[in-house]
């Protein structure tokens, strides 16, 4: 998924920090990945240490984590992707709201990957309701469909937004590919949940942090998304069909450091990692002045190849370069 500020491409660097602060045996050790997103930190080191928390506020972010975190053992899906991907097309709400000949006329989806999301979606929670299939099914089925659905998604990356014209890749037919995740046994914990208000209720050893750096508000360019996943009935606002969605306080310039300050104060963790960059709302001083405050403090950076949408129909990407910082705050608890 394309997904702004993704660390999957700084993973190898976020782990390399980590275990030279750390040490190399993570194994008896919990990981928290507090802002995770599509869970790419978290995933990362899901094979390496005791447990994972991964927490997130919003619900598409929950239903991605709980799958590629949450679940830990073998599934077997073969036969409900099959029955799924099989569905006879169905006229509802992304259809009509978010599709290609749809009553609004937003052109997020074309009009037969519109009726498959809504087919594909109202049989996984006929299921849930029927109990015909388990929590970790139910899943690891809504983190397929989303990831499926974003990939035919007639947008520059984001969904703040929708192409005038259907591009070539949003005409490809929608197919249900499964969200495969990392077998093995242990138990991990997944929320959704703000993190300052989690903050006081979790502890671990590693709590990595990667916050919005921004004025750009998750809830708003990926609020498809939550539509999908919830699948709730609600009046779409605006030429975008907006619904309500969280604000952070970490997107807000007046309070993001206050925001910070009392994430880190309250955190019962020995170790903190924070990403952010140059381009952030809090600079590198404020940062540095917050978390030595707590302790001994550190600082990594490295050079790295960010990627910013292009508004054309050829989904292109331009590449900007930024520093990208990793915070390390050795925590007197």
């Amino acid at each position: 998924m394309n997904y702004i500020g993704s660390k999957h491409k700084l993973s190898f660097f976020i782990k390399n920090a980590v275990t030279e602060t750390v040490g190399t045996d993570l194994s008896n050790l919990v990981f928290c990945d507090l802002f995770a997103g599509t869970g790419s930190v978290g995933r990362a080191f899901k094979p390496l240490v005791k447990q994972v928390i991964a927490n997130d506020v919003e619900f598409y972010s929950y239903v991605l984590n709980r799958n590629y975190i949450g679940n830990h053992q073998e599934l077997m899906f073969e036969e409900q992707l099959s029955f799924l991907n099989d569905l006879k097309e169905f006229e509802g709400f992304v259809f009509h709201n978010y599709s290609e000949n749809g009553k609004e006329g937003r052109l997020y989806f074309s009009a037969e990957n519109g009726k498959k999301i809504d087919a594909i979606r109202q049989q996984i929670e006929i299921w849930k309701k029927s109990e015909e299939i388990t929590e970790d099914e139910y899943f690891f089925l809504l983190a397929s469909l989303i990831e499926s659905a974003d990939k035919v998604a007639n947008t520059a990356s984001v969904y703040g937004a929708y192409l005038k014209k259907i591009k070539k890749s949003a005409q490809i037919e929608l197919i249900l590919k499964p969200a495969l995740f990392t077998l093995n046994s242990n138990k991990h914990q997944v929320f959704n949940a703000d993190s300052n208000v989690l903050i006081k209720e979790i502890k671990g050893d590693i709590l990595y942090l990667d916050p919005p750096y921004n004025k750009r508000q998750y809830g708003s360019n990926y609020h498809l998304l939550n539509t999908i996943a919830k699948y709730d009935v609600f009046e779409p606002q605006g030429k975008t069909g907006l619904r309500d969605y969280y604000r952070s306080d970490y997107c807000k310039k007046n309070e993001v450091k206050n925001s910070f300050r009392e994430l880190i104060k309250n955190a019962n963790f020995k170790y903190i990692f924070l990403s952010y960059n140059n381009e952030g709302l809090m600079t590198e001083d404020e940062v540095k002045s917050v978390m030595s405050t707590y302790g001994k403090y550190s600082l990594k950076t490295t050079n790295y190849q960010r990627f910013k949408a292009d508004k054309t129909e050829n989904r292109n990407h331009k590449a900007t370069s930024t520093v990208e910082y990793l915070h390390i705050l050795e925590k007197q608890i």
